[in-house]
């Protein structure tokens, strides 16, 4: 623990919850889609002398002096991001992805202009313009549905229908729990028939598509793309806006992300956004993102042979959406609390047309990021889907949840957290 030393000799408080959480990754199964482990070299690009210096502004063009390291590694992100996703343009400087979707709306429309996107019951985003959310009040926000639950499949038709009644200014493909593969050439399509733009949030496959494991909404002709930085990428919490081509596009979102919703840059952040796009551009990212896939099918096919529900069907990607609570009775905050008591980690989550509370829904989320790269395979991946199965069946049983969890944590010693390179 000796990258801690300075904190534990200053503040024993935040020293023993780092601790704590370090021991508590190290011993359980993280199975949250939208997390996963970075290397030492991204955590140490993270605590750098970067998070000593303002960079309002743009490489060659800041506000302040003293910027010739910062260019730096602001212009290694954004040439390694643009490689990454076949792309003419990217900004790096988006706090998150939450960031990056509103600097996005605000570049592209003006207030009261429509967007078309994912219901977030049927797997979109709470920044897709759900009604609680603050930019809802800026923007009118319309939804498209899945046409059938069961296999996933987008009503197409409906929602050219919808853009041609709505008129919207941008079409959203993007999603936080939908396991299956958009057709973007679709969605382009209906885009030019109403004279939309087109944006993808691919926050959560976002890794994915960079190490062509699956197909780049670019290569269909999409305008934008905004993403995380973190999730199936590996890099620090932080957000970024891809654009295909347009000049006009880049300058318009770089305007609207400074200054007009953030200030300074956040440059030790950057600094490990470059750092993990270099690790993404190295072969064996192209691997990692394969097993991803791979170990989702894998637990896609024990739940299936147990008959548990799956949403869509199953999976095209690293995330799987289960019922439980119609298929086993329990409910998605029970399934959550009971595998966290064993040690295995995953978020309750709404179903499609949910007929419970958002705090007590009938599903659960969950996918194979995190544990894949601490090196598990299909093997793994099965008796992790079939644990959880356990679990959920003896959610009563201490003896028997002793026994799971014993097992999560031989695994676990098995396949430790990477200590580096990943």
């Amino acid at each position: 623990m000796e990258h801690y030393k300075y904190i534990k000799a200053q503040d024993s408080e935040v020293y023993d919850a780092l601790i704590g959480e370090e021991e508590r990754e190290r011993t359980g199964i993280e199975l949250i889609p939208s997390e996963n482990y970075v290397s030492l070299a991204v955590r140490e690009a993270e605590g750098s002398v970067l998070t000593n210096k303002y960079a309002e502004g743009y490489p060659g063009r800041r506000y302040y002096g003293g910027q010739q390291y910062t260019d730096v590694v602001e212009t290694l992100a954004i040439e390694r991001a643009k490689q990454l996703f076949n792309c003419a343009y990217a900004n790096v400087q988006p706090l998150g992805g939450a960031a990056a979707n509103v600097a996005m709306y605000f570049a592209l429309m003006e207030p009261g202009d429509t967007v078309l996107g994912m219901d977030l019951s049927h797997g979109g985003h709470l920044t897709h313009g759900h009604p609680t959310t603050s930019i809802n009040k800026v923007f009118n926000f319309v939804r498209y549905k899945m046409k059938d639950v069961d296999t996933g499949e987008i009503d197409y038709e409906h929602l050219r229908q919808m853009a041609l009644k709505h008129k919207p200014k941008i079409i959203l493909a993007g999603f936080s729990a939908y396991s299956r593969e958009l057709d973007y050439a679709k969605f382009v399509a209906i885009a030019k028939e109403v004279g939309a733009y087109t944006v993808a949030d691919v926050a959560h496959i976002a890794g994915l598509i960079a190490a062509g494991a699956l197909r780049n909404p670019f290569d269909d002709g999409f305008d934008v793309m905004t993403t995380t930085t973190h999730k199936t990428l590996r890099g620090p919490r932080g957000g970024m806006i891809l654009v295909r081509e347009s000049e006009d596009l880049a300058k318009r979102i770089n305007k609207t992300v400074f200054p007009g919703v953030q200030g300074g840059p956040h440059m030790h952040i950057i600094a490990a956004k470059a750092v993990a796009f270099g690790e993404a551009l190295h072969p064996r990212f192209k691997i990692y993102a394969v097993q991803v896939l791979k170990n989702a099918k894998a637990m896609e096919q024990v739940f299936k042979a147990h008959n548990i529900r799956l949403l869509g069907g199953g999976t095209d990607n690293h995330l799987l959406l289960a019922d439980v609570y119609g298929s086993l009775g329990i409910t998605g905050a029970e399934a959550e609390a009971v595998l966290d008591e064993v040690g295995i980690t995953l978020n309750k989550n709404m179903i499609a047309d949910e007929p419970r509370t958002a705090l007590d829904p009938s599903g659960i989320r969950f996918g194979t990021p995190a544990m894949t790269t601490r090196g598990m395979g299909e093997g793994e991946a099965a008796a992790l889907a079939e644990l959880m199965i356990r679990t959920l069946n003896a959610k009563d049983d201490p003896v028997e949840k002793a026994k799971i969890k014993a097992q999560v944590q031989q695994l676990c010693e098995q396949f430790p957290v990477p200590p580096a390179f990943v």
